[in-house]
This record gives structure tokens, sequence and C-alpha cells, in this order.
């Protein structure tokens, strides 16, 4: 329940924080696409923590993820990755995870549901 509470602060400060810390172009990118209002916060988090830490991603969360876009997914990230608090992870890994897990959420909208 702990790990719970840390990662919802995590994803708030990766909502709302991050913004101080972003370069302009992330910024812009996200106020223009209307970037954080597109995503309940449950999804959120699924989503955060499959890409700076270790989890799975419901399909209802997949499929929030993919009507955010990955124009909004790539921004959120890297404003993330700009944040004092995340300085120690690695960009290039928490990047290449991010496209993993962008190409795996696509890959579950895909695939066809199983037959009752």
């Amino acid at each position: 329940m702990a790990s719970l509470n840390v990662y919802s602060v995590l994803v708030v400060l990766f909502l709302t924080c991050g913004a101080v810390m972003a370069t302009k172009e992330n910024d812009q990118i996200i106020k223009e696409n209307n970037c954080e209002t597109k995503m309940g916060l449950p999804c959120a988090l699924e989503a955060f923590t499959s890409i700076f830490n270790t989890g799975s991603i419901s399909k209802k969360c997949c499929s929030e993820l993919v009507v955010l876009g990955k124009v909004c997914h790539s921004a959120l990230v890297k404003r993330t990755l700009e944040n004092p608090l995340f300085k120690a992870l690695n960009p290039a890994t928490i990047i290449a995870k991010s496209i993993q897990t962008w190409n795996n959420f696509l890959a579950l909208i895909d695939s066809p549901s199983p037959s009752a």
C-alpha cells in the first residue's frame, strides 16, 4: 500500500509540478494538446508505473493512452525526465521503455478480444 502512495505522489508530480522544469517545446506541446486532461489518474498511474518502474497496464488504460496520443505520451515522458526527482534515471533507457510500452499498448488494443 505504501508503494501505491509513493506512485500516486510521483504521478501527481508527473502531471503538475514538472511544468516548472519543462522545456518550452514539451510544455507547449502539452498545453496545446491538453495532454494533462485526457487521461484519468488511475490510468496515468498505471502508465507511469509501466514506464518508470515495473508494472502492467490494463486494456482500458491502454485505450486511454492511445486516445491521449503518442505526441502527448512522448512529451509527458520527456517532461518527467527533466524533473530533478528523476535525475538518477537513464533517459535513453526510459525513452526506450516508453517506446516499447507505447508499442505494447497498440498491440494490446489491436489484439482481438477473447470469444465468450
